[in-house]
């Protein structure tokens, strides 16, 4: 089951192009930092989480950019399944795209991109199984 976005399902005034959703143990300062760069280099108005602290709940001000972004993109890595604090952002994520139509675009870095793998990472079905 998908996790749902906030409220109604009515069009979104959006605030960025493009929302990051990664596990910053894995890519925050060799793959992560790069692409923000590039994408500000751009002008694409992009949401990064510099800010918030592993372990934290997630917080109504990161579902809001979530809720407000045109495309997600997700970075898969070798860590991202085994964090409870991605699955759940990635739950949300995957409530918008069913809802409001939003747009995921994918990157597997360092990892095999196929779905027998990612369903294998250490973690996803422990942090998925409630």
């Amino acid at each position: 089951m998908v996790a749902s976005c906030s409220a109604a399902a009515i069009p979104l005034e959006e605030k960025y192009d493009v929302f990051l959703s990664f596990s910053g143990v894995d890519t925050r300062n060799i793959f992560t930092s790069h692409l923000h760069a590039a994408l500000l280099r751009k002008k694409i108005v992009t949401y990064i989480d510099y800010k918030l602290e592993r372990g934290n709940e997630i917080g109504p001000a990161l579902l809001e950019a979530i809720e407000k972004s045109k495309l997600t993109v997700i970075i898969f890595s070798k860590n991202y399944a085994s964090s409870t604090w991605c699955l759940n952002e990635l739950l949300h994520i995957l409530g918008c795209m069913e809802k409001y139509g939003h747009i995921v675009m994918p990157i597997f870095y360092g990892i095999d991109p196929s779905i027998r793998c990612i369903w294998g990472m250490p973690g996803i079905r422990k942090n998925l199984v409630r």
